[in-house]
């Protein structure tokens, strides 16, 4: 009997240790909101890409699917409404939640109180993403002074303000230090298996077919002319 508690005991803690080594999601894509027209909304182009997002990479029945074979996003996240629209579109294919740490700009508030809070909010998603979603896919959508911005980072030197640090980006030689604003048609695709340090680290442009062929899908770091509803 003894020996049966003592068997059990131990295969439990197995069981809790090997839990603990592997709660990090399996893959994270990361991307940015599309082009954007004001502070709450998307310009036409931006609303064109979250519908081509649906489409061709994110959507279920996708046809470019960034998904494995037969496999599914488990969560969708946003922090900003130009974050939220591009998402939508993608979410309600599969059914899947949205989750919101909502940074939702505010009326009076200072460029300062501004960034405390996506900082605040950016530290939060991370903090769930990779605690709570163990061995699954997760899509975050984000702003992209918070995916990467070397600036930004100098400006925090006491703290982690990132994706880029967060996701612990910063450990891959080959990861930029600065997502250009110019830039809105990239993914970053993180993969882990078995620690909190990515194991592979992809940087894929975006390109669409009809009827969103026309949708911007610019070099890294080159300018797209946008039309003037729209603003980088």
């Amino acid at each position: 009997m003894i020996r049966r508690l003592v068997l059990s005991f131990t295969v439990a803690t197995a069981a809790l240790a090997n839990s603990a080594a592997f709660s990090e999601p399996a893959r994270i894509i990361v991307l940015r909101h599309g082009e954007k027209q004001n502070g709450y909304q998307l310009c036409e182009v931006g609303t064109q890409r979250a519908q081509a997002l649906a489409g061709r990479y994110l959507g279920k029945g996708a046809e470019a699917s960034l998904f494995a074979e037969g496999g599914a996003p488990d969560a969708f996240f946003a922090i900003t409404p130009h974050t939220l629209e591009l998402v939508s579109p993608a979410a309600i294919t599969w059914g899947k939640p949205l989750i919101m740490y909502s940074a939702l700009p505010q009326k009076g508030e200072s460029g300062a109180d501004r960034l405390r809070l996506l900082n605040q909010r950016t530290r939060q998603a991370v903090a769930d993403v990779m605690a709570n979603w163990s061995g699954k896919t997760v899509v975050m959508t984000w702003e992209h002074d918070h995916i990467a911005d070397e600036k930004l980072e100098t400006s925090f030197p006491n703290e982690k303000v990132t994706l880029r640090q967060l996701l612990n980006l910063d450990t891959i030689a080959n990861v930029p230090k600065t997502w250009p604003g110019s830039n809105y048609d990239y993914f970053w695709i993180v993969d882990y298996a078995g620690s909190d340090r990515p194991t592979r680290f992809q940087m894929s442009k975006q390109s669409f077919t009809a009827p969103f062929q026309k949708v911007p899908s610019n070099d890294w770091g080159t300018l797209h002319k946008l039309p003037k509803s729209c603003k980088n």
